[in-house]
């Protein structure tokens, strides 16, 4: 954390951009208008409003690099913040690929642990606690202290409210007058006082057992720079200009933090959409993002409304929703030479599991059609809903995987070949091509040309397998097996998984951020989108803006389903207007 020998009088002064001809104006060479004002607003308080599909990683990490290239930033001096390991290494990876290695890419946890660790020693003394493996362990426990009994439902609801509690900065009080009003539902059927005395049991049992919680890493790297000055000024020095992505999805003491990581210069750029906003229920506001002029009356805004992911069937959908969004933007193609794509449509079925048939014959179509698995993705409102469609793509034969499983790098058949292909590295067995090299190591567990028959766990592990083999045939030329294994192990690292030959099952949270050729949006009936426990208000605007992350995953085709035994359908598909046409039932099979 020492500071960088680069001081504050050495930077370019705040009222200078530097000439798109200045150094690194190749950088921007492939921005369109909007991305391009964006990029070369490198100084001051910036906010950028991006739409889904309109290039807003490509534009700030341009930005960024540009900022370094042109001189107006040190990069060691920058700090890039984002919400999921996944993002921060997509972020790590092309300003790697951009020139711009020094940056700092780190999610707010990452970036509060680094400091905390590294001052504890000096501010508090001893050894930092270790953090708890389970939050739902230390719940349950806590359940148990205050004789409650709770089932394993329940913790989870428990746990997302001590989460929330933290994270929206509410004392014990303050967490009680909102269950009380209505404006939180208490978790696990509590009453208010019971939540409050299990949350405040959990504390305790966190203290006996000497651990912290991920929401204490943010809590105690707040303190500790609001107590200790010294410090506070070491980590201002450190770091002078900020970027944060994602900022629909920041918390009230996230935004404490980076308050204090700023202090009273105005070195930051926000980028994000209010229109995505869907974690409300874990503390994440879209306020700070729509009130960032109020909080810096200077600020230069900078809206992207080009999509280059969606057709203009899919991006009329998404805007029809829109404008039922307050402040969502309006989308348009930004890629004018698109020729007629089919319009979105929407199958009605009797039931969840002739839905589940319809879906992966359909998609048993496709792909037989040639259309790669990968590219294919069904979502659904919870997870309770993915096992008619797993045993229905069983059925026909359809590898699949469920997002939010095991990560690829932790499978124990990839772990096994990333260690074989090490040993073979220390064996010097680095003779030949590359993809004998590690077809070798592939096939000694398990890998063979052809995929298993049958879907189920010996199909998904040699399609972890599959794409370690297809990594290799697309390595560059010339490249070795000590090379190609240090590259797999960097992805591990960086959580960067490689494309598995396999159709996606996510639920529409965990679909946010990733975009396929073809996506189905199932379950559209009342109860389920928007879910029955959507009760208030901001509950069924929540609901929306999910509807419309998940629309907006498309590139090529949409389709929408509701099973009629569920419910009625949903109230979002009448905001659709008469963007979308009805399938052919005969057809969906």
């Amino acid at each position: 954390m020492a500071a960088p020998s680069t001081s504050e009088s050495d930077l370019p002064g705040d009222s200078t951009e530097p000439s798109p001809r200045s150094a690194g104006a190749s950088l921007l060479a492939d921005l369109n208008p909007q991305q391009r004002e964006a990029a070369l607003s490198v100084v001051g308080p910036v906010c950028i409003l991006a739409g889904p599909g309109t290039g807003k990683t490509h534009t700030i990490t341009r930005r960024i690099a540009y900022g370094v290239q042109a001189g107006v930033y040190t990069p060691e001096r920058v700090l890039a913040l984002t919400f999921t390991n996944r993002a921060a290494g997509e972020l790590r990876g092309r300003l790697a690929r951009l020139g711009a290695h020094a940056v700092q890419a780190r999610t707010f946890h990452s970036a509060a642990l680094r400091q905390l660790g590294y001052f504890w020693p000096h501010a508090i003394g001893g050894e930092m606690p270790q953090i708890s493996a389970s939050k739902s362990r230390v719940v349950a426990e806590a359940a148990e202290r205050v004789k409650l009994r709770v089932n394993p439902t329940d913790v989870r609801d428990i746990a997302e409210d001590v989460e929330w509690r933290k994270v929206s900065e509410l004392t014990y009080e303050q967490y009680a007058a909102a269950l009380e009003s209505g404006a939180r539902t208490p978790p696990a059927r509590l009453k208010p006082e019971q939540a409050v005395e299990v949350i405040r049991a959990y504390e305790q049992v966190k203290d006996d057992r000497h651990v912290i919680d991920f929401e204490d890493i943010l809590l105690a790297t707040a303190g500790m720079l609001e107590s200790e000055p010294w410090i506070t000024q070491q980590v201002r020095e450190q770091y002078r200009f900020f970027v944060v992505d994602e900022y629909q999805d920041i918390s009230p003491l996230q935004h404490k933090l980076l308050t204090l990581w700023l202090g009273q210069r105005r070195d930051l750029c926000v980028v994000g959409d209010p229109a995505q906003t869907i974690y409300s229920f874990t503390g994440a506001t879209n306020r700070y993002l729509i009130d960032f002029g109020h909080e810096f009356p200077d600020a230069r805004t900078v809206k992207i409304e080009g999509s280059y992911r969606s057709t203009m069937p899919i991006i009329a959908v998404a805007n029809s929703l829109a404008k039922h969004i307050p402040h969502a933007l309006q989308l348009e193609r930004a890629v004018e030479t698109e020729t007629s794509s089919p319009l979105p449509e929407l199958f009605e079925y009797p039931d969840e599991f002739s839905e589940a048939r319809g879906i992966a014959q359909r998609v048993a179509d496709a792909i037989a059609a040639g259309e790669q698995p990968a590219q294919v993705a069904v979502l659904v409102r919870t997870n309770a809903q993915s096992a008619p469609l797993e045993q229905a793509f069983q059925n026909v034969g359809v590898p699949y995987r469920v997002a939010g499983g095991q990560p690829f790098f932790k499978r124990p058949e990839v772990r096994a070949a990333v260690a074989g292909l090490r040993a073979a590295v220390v064996a010097s067995q680095d003779a030949g091509p590359l993809f004998k090299s590690v077809s070798d190591v592939l096939r000694g567990r398990g890998w063979t040309v052809e995929p298993p028959r049958e879907a189920g766990p010996a199909r998904e592990a040699w399609g972890a397998l599959d794409a370690i083999m297809r990594l290799a045939d697309g390595a560059a030329p010339g490249t070795t097996l000590e090379q190609f294994t240090n590259d797999l192990m960097s992805r591990a690292k960086h959580q960067h998984e490689p494309e598995v030959a396999a159709v996606t099952i996510s639920t529409m949270h965990g679909a946010k951020g990733l975009e396929w050729d073809r996506v189905f949006v199932t379950g559209l009936a009342e109860g389920r989108m928007p879910i029955a426990q959507a009760v208030t208000a901001e509950n069924i605007h929540e609901e929306r803006r999910l509807f419309y992350v998940a629309l907006t995953r498309a590139r090529k085709y949409l389709y929408l389903s509701y099973p009629q035994s569920v419910g009625p359908q949903s109230r979002y598909l009448a905001e659709l207007g008469n963007r979308i046409q009805r399938g052919n039932f005969a057809g969906a099979r």
